[in-house]
């Protein structure tokens, strides 16, 4: 039983050898993807009401360079209900749009009973395999997020890890990374109690995504949680906050408080190599009147000027 005093034998092994295995990782990596700089993207979950490849078209149109596609239950994009045609037709329309397909979103809770955990691992499997049909040399990532509520962390941080390690068996025989993504309606809320459930897991194959959205809402400095979570992460989420005056919700980029120059300044000082994709929150494409594709474009003409004011090459 992993504590915060003594770990497993699993554990030990996976400790013992994590530099060796990040090692191998990154010359995996290496081999099967070219030096790129950082991305700007958009995820379809906020293009619900879009067909996948009029979201793929709008996109490219706007002038993004890649997107997240949702694979949860119920959407468009969910393993469970693609067949092989769909599949091979879904690799194709992404193959000729222009876009990368930086990561899958399938968002599974890691609290619940045995029986909705076993459920978990297999949608967890879907997506890995998904990954892999859609681009075999270079599979995108996998982003969730955890689940709990807030305040429960050091309640459930052991079982949490415990059951990560069964996520990380999965993405290891696939060979496709899982990015954990701190939210802060979740229990896991702050960058240490993520980076703590990646450091008692140990495998390269578990990494962070930063969403400083969810951070600014606890009022935490943006410098500070880059510094933290910036060198275990391998995607990005952004979008804006409204805080002020006891309100306190999710905005598109651009109409909350977060400076999107400072922001992609030191971004660009960081080492970070990936993709920063847009999140259109539920709060936001839920409300009467939504735009999916006036949506994307408002973000992508307030964040493609300030990557390229702060020196961000992208790819």
């Amino acid at each position: 039983m992993i504590t915060p005093f003594s770990i497993s034998r699993r554990q030990f092994l996976a400790a013992s050898s994590a530099a060796a295995g990040t090692f191998a990782l990154r010359a995996a990596l290496a081999d099967d993807q070219p030096p790129r700089t950082i991305g700007l993207g958009f995820s379809l979950y906020g293009m619900k009401s879009l067909s996948i490849a009029d979201g793929l078209k709008s996109c490219a149109e706007i002038g993004y360079d890649c997107i997240e596609l949702p694979v949860m239950v119920d959407w468009p994009g969910d393993g469970a209900k693609l067949n092989a045609d769909s599949r091979a037709e879904l690799r194709q329309r992404i193959a000729t749009s222009g876009l990368r397909l930086t990561a899958l979103m399938e968002n599974l809770p890691i609290v619940g009973d045995e029986a909705k955990q076993a459920a978990n691992l297999e949608r967890l499997k879907l997506a890995a395999q998904l990954a892999r049909e859609l681009n075999p040399t270079t599979p995108p990532l996998v982003e969730t997020i955890l689940g709990g509520k807030p305040g429960e962390f050091d309640a459930v941080k052991v079982e949490f890890a415990q059951r990560l390690e069964g996520w990380a068996d999965v993405m290891a025989e696939a060979k496709v990374l899982l990015a954990i993504k701190a939210h802060v309606s979740n229990a896991t809320q702050r960058p240490e109690q993520l980076l703590w459930l990646l450091d008692q897991v140990a495998s390269p194959w578990l990494v962070a995504a930063y969403d400083y959205s969810h951070f600014q809402l606890e009022d935490l400095k943006l410098a500070d949680t880059m510094e933290s979570l910036l060198p275990r992460a391998k995607f990005i989420h952004v979008k804006d906050t409204e805080h002020a005056q006891g309100k306190r919700g999710f905005l598109l980029p651009g109409e909350g408080s977060i400076d999107y120059g400072e922001y992609f300044k030191l971004l660009a000082k960081s080492e970070f190599r990936g993709d920063v994709v847009v999140e259109v929150s539920g709060q936001i494409s839920s409300k009467p009147g939504y735009d999916p594709v006036a949506a994307a474009r408002k973000c992508y003409n307030h964040l493609a000027p300030a990557m390229k004011a702060a020196g961000i090459t992208r790819d």
